[in-house]
């Protein structure tokens, strides 16, 4: 089962932002098939005008010092959830663009830290993530988002209404070509993330680990926010990330930070208004200076 809604306003160009509903489907594949096939002009247009694929990473992928990587990361991830790699593979084919695209868009951030300085440029995928305010009280319990990123992205996004065979559902705001969500979402089970990206030095990221995109994606089928925690501590990740973690039965927010080598730390929000943006507040890793990124 498929259906298409228009929902609210969606960037600069004034466009509706459209939400595709989709499944139950045969399997994972057919899942990201028909996201894919719906999605295909915003997909293609996003892979033609987006500067970091077309000047750093397919150049970088056509290096032989970038094969063992790509290969190694494919595997990886495929291996830990199959699931998910089937849904990428069924959007590229959905879209009909080269799987290779798909794969250097999903795995930017675990691909970039080891593009050599001469080869990056100004635009490199540094500081134009988002930011949070949250705070648990006994009056409110909120979590605002900003929503940044790329120029190339504007137009280029959609929500994904996925429905499973297993009665979950979820609604994810989705880069076009990417799992959903690598950004914010929520489900049936009355758990929501919201994602902030954060800045660890080149010797803090582990090569062909787990990649961001897989765990936001799994956590969509979280059934609760312990559940949640689990799935993120049992992914060891190549490149940290914060994940604002909301139940809306409990009224609990978490901020959970991670790095490379299995390190995670958990702040629960409480009455105080907890602010995260691009940078480790809690977890103790080596990362690079705000003023190097500006």
């Amino acid at each position: 089962m498929t259906s298409a809604t228009g929902f609210g306003n969606s960037s600069m160009e004034g466009k509706m932002l459209e939400m595709f509903e989709v499944g139950p489907c045969e399997d994972d594949y057919q899942l990201g098939f028909l996201i894919g096939q719906r999605f295909c002009n915003q997909i293609r247009s996003r892979l033609a005008g987006d500067l970091i694929l077309q000047n750093q990473l397919l150049p970088f992928a056509r290096t032989p010092r970038a094969q063992p990587l790509i290969k190694a990361l494919s595997e990886t991830n495929q291996k830990k959830f199959p699931r998910y790699w089937a849904e990428l593979l069924g959007t590229a084919e959905g879209s009909g663009v080269p799987v290779l695209d798909i794969i250097l868009i999903n795995f930017r951030k675990e691909i970039l830290p080891f593009i050599s300085n001469t080869a990056m440029n100004s635009n490199a995928d540094t500081t134009d993530d988002c930011s949070d305010v949250l705070i648990v009280s006994d009056l409110m319990a909120l979590a605002a988002h900003n929503e940044d990123a790329n120029v190339a992205l504007v137009g280029h996004t959609y929500l994904i209404k996925g429905k499973l065979s297993n009665g979950l559902s979820f609604i994810a705001y989705t880069y076009a070509g990417e799992l959903p969500s690598c950004a914010f979402g929520f489900n049936n089970h009355g758990l929501a993330f919201t994602l902030n990206s954060v800045p660890p030095t080149e010797g803090e990221i582990v090569p062909a680990g787990i990649g961001r995109n897989f765990v936001s994606r799994d956590l969509l089928e979280a059934t609760s926010i312990a559940d949640a925690l689990a799935r993120i501590h049992s992914s060891e990740v190549s490149v940290g990330h914060s994940y604002n973690l909301i139940d809306i039965r409990t009224r609990m927010i978490l901020n959970v930070e991670t790095a490379s080598r299995s390190r995670v730390s958990v702040h629960e929000v409480g009455a105080t208004p907890f602010f995260h943006a691009n940078m480790y507040l809690h977890l103790q890793v080596q990362q690079i200076s705000t003023w190097l990124l500006s």
